[in-house]
């Protein structure tokens, strides 16, 4: 996922605020991100990671992440995603809401229907990336049924409801001066209860940085995003969560000694 934020001054931010690389170790798949990389679409992100202790305000375990290639798409992480759009013989529908998906059992394909009950044709595979279409969470922001009918698929739905879910908030920072007491580009928290990992974002290949500025992105813990969605609710929170959110994390990400300056832009999401 990337986000995009234009300053009063013009000055463009960009974010990678999702997955802050990935890495390949099937032999398929290897070949396929080495298409990737001969194109331009990604780039090996050669960065230095550390562990920082909260207690010791010290890094240590530098070598954690190990020495598995971190690529990176160019310049945002979505540029693959955005190339895989543009490949022949794709189709890509956008702002389209799965309301029903039912498996023909006779052609051996699922049929998918919007919300609104318009067919959106026969598929031989669906990929889904939520596991609230087998929920009733659904019914409740939604008002309609789950898409997958848990009374056809119980064992189906019984497996993705397994699937253990971990939210967390992500916390986006712009600086307009590096952070000079951070040592590396991406780092684990130990010993914090609200932050579990910061990578600077303008440190990979093919960003375009404004002069003299730095970009992080920050993720909390499962246990600290857990608490404050209990609290909020499961709906979409609010400008106002977001910004206490925001804030908290920033304080702690100041309280641990690193000489954090104030951001020019800080913004939060949860996922």
């Amino acid at each position: 996922r990337a986000f995009r934020e234009v300053m009063d001054d013009g000055t463009e931010l960009r974010f990678d605020h999702g997955a802050p690389y990935f890495t390949v170790s099937n032999d398929e798949v290897v070949r396929v991100v080495g298409g990737w990389e001969a194109r331009g679409l990604v780039a090996e992100w050669k960065a230095m990671f550390a562990c920082f202790d909260r207690e010791t305000g010290k890094f240590r375990d530098f070598d954690k992440e190990g020495t598995m290639k971190k690529y990176v798409g160019v310049p945002g992480m979505n540029s693959i995603c955005k190339s895989l759009c543009q490949e022949d013989g794709v189709v890509s529908k956008f702002g389209v809401t799965i309301g029903k998906m039912d498996w023909l059992q006779d052609r051996s394909s699922w049929s998918l229907a919007s919300l609104d009950g318009k067919d959106l044709g026969s598929f031989d595979f669906v990929v889904a990336t939520d596991k609230n279409i087998a929920s009733q969470k659904v019914s409740g922001l939604t008002g309609k049924p789950p898409p997958l009918d848990l009374s056809v698929f119980p064992h189906l739905s019984a497996m993705i409801q397994d699937i253990p879910v971990r939210p967390c908030f992500a916390l986006m920072l712009a600086f307009s001066e590096p952070l000079a007491m951070v040592p590396v580009q991406g780092f684990s928290f130990y010993n914090s209860d609200s932050l579990s990992w910061a990578f600077c974002d303008s440190s990979k290949p093919g960003r375009h940085v404004p002069p003299n500025s730095q970009s992080w992105v920050l993720r909390s813990t499962t246990e600290y995003a857990s608490k404050v969605i209990d609290s909020m609710g499961p709906r979409k929170p609010s400008a106002d969560a977001l910004a206490k959110v925001a804030e908290e994390l920033f304080r702690e990400f100041q309280a641990t000694g690193l000489n954090i300056p104030q951001p020019i832009f800080m913004k939060a999401h949860r996922w």
